[in-house]
């Protein structure tokens, strides 16, 4: 299963703005985009996911939902992002389709371990720096806080960083074995900043391609 690099996690202060957003993430080359809609009922979210699967599907856009797995299978999403507190990945994997992915979040390297040993399919792992949310009390790691988990962790599954990431955050942030990153307020400011964002974390995928050709 390949995860991208990218994840855009929507955002909007209504169902309106969210698919709009979700719209212009599509149109301006997002892989992938993550419906999180926390304090929403299960009801209201399914509304928005089915709107929502219709423009992803329409950009052959991958389309995650956070915490509402019931959703995400019935919309036939492509998969669950799970944060500390909502189901167990293992619980949540017997519900789901067989190709639907499992992401979770992590603050510690004990966090990590503990998802991989629940056969997630990727980690989020931050927050990266302050974002003044007040619902993420955990602490937030900075590069030598990634670097401190990176260097002990070894897995092949992809570890994403996120908490507000910026355009100059990516190349630090691939220095310290950050496979991929999580975004939402950079690109809600400026969609256009998807190009270079999946510019600068393909780059160093393409180095590779080429040192394997030589």
């Amino acid at each position: 299963m390949i995860i991208p690099k990218l994840h855009y996690i929507a955002e909007g202060e209504s169902s309106k703005i969210i698919l709009e957003n979700i719209q212009k993430a599509c149109t301006s080359g997002a892989e992938l985009v993550r419906l999180g809609m926390k304090n929403a009922s299960e009801k209201k979210v399914l509304k928005i996911a089915k709107e929502a699967i219709k423009i992803t599907t329409h950009y052959q856009t991958r389309l995650i939902i956070s915490g509402f797995y019931k959703v995400a299978k019935e919309i036939k999403a492509d998969g669950v992002y799970l944060e500390k507190t909502d189901s167990c990945p293992i619980l949540v994997r017997k519900h789901l389709f067989s190709w639907q992915s499992i992401g979770g979040t992590a603050n510690t390297l004990a966090d990590c371990e503990t998802l991989l040993d629940k056969e997630i399919d990727y980690i989020n792992l931050g927050p990266f720096r302050d974002t003044g949310n007040k619902d993420n009390l955990d602490p937030v790691l900075g590069l030598k806080g990634y670097t401190a988990i990176t260097d002990v962790l070894k897995t092949p599954k992809p570890i994403l960083g996120f908490g507000g990431i910026t355009l100059e955050d990516v190349t630090d942030l691939l220095k310290a074995d950050i496979s991929g990153i999580a975004v939402s307020r950079a690109i809600t400011q400026d969609f256009d900043s998807i190009k270079t964002f999946n510019k600068l974390l393909n780059a160093s995928s393409t180095q590779e391609q080429r040192h394997t050709f030589e």
